[in-house]
């Protein structure tokens, strides 16, 4: 199948777009380095390295089952989860980092990683790499939810 890179640069952008938006609106990480952390915690650096690659993931699997040919019933549903799971992405970073309010955060992180699984089983229906490429996004959300019950323990 020939690529189409106009869409497949789409695809890529909108989960940056969105990761950068929310990055911007909450204040970024400024709040991270003093806040009292879990054990296991990273530094500060390795997040927006991650979230890169996370997002250009996203993208690709996003651009995967768009092209597949697949029943647009199928690729509609699997696009609409993935825009709730994007949605709930973005509002995460202003929730925890822009009103510090870490209990909600980890419910709303833990809508997320349900939003992610169900996004990652309806991907893999239509293509089985694109639910494969949300793997590590799903293992680092849960990560995450670690990160932050244990920073709302600890603050």
């Amino acid at each position: 199948m020939k690529t189409d890179w106009k869409k497949r640069l789409i695809c890529w952008a909108i989960p940056l777009a969105v990761g950068g938006l929310a990055a911007l609106l909450s204040g970024g990480m400024g709040s991270y380095k003093v806040m009292n952390q879990p054990p296991l915690s990273p530094p500060g650096w390795i997040f927006p390295v991650v979230w890169t690659i996370l997002y250009l993931l996203m993208g690709e699997a996003s651009y995967r089952v768009l092209t597949s040919g697949e029943d647009m019933v199928l690729i509609r549903s699997a696009l609409k989860a993935y825009a709730v799971q994007l949605a709930l992405n973005f509002i995460w970073p202003l929730v925890f980092f822009g009103a510090q309010m870490y209990l909600l955060a980890f419910i709303i992180l833990i809508a997320l990683w349900i939003a992610i699984f169900i996004t990652l089983r309806r991907f893999s229906a239509i293509d089985e790499t694109a639910g494969n490429l949300l793997l590590p996004y799903l293992l680092w959300v849960t990560f995450a939810g670690y990160l932050n019950f244990g920073v709302f323990l600890l603050n």
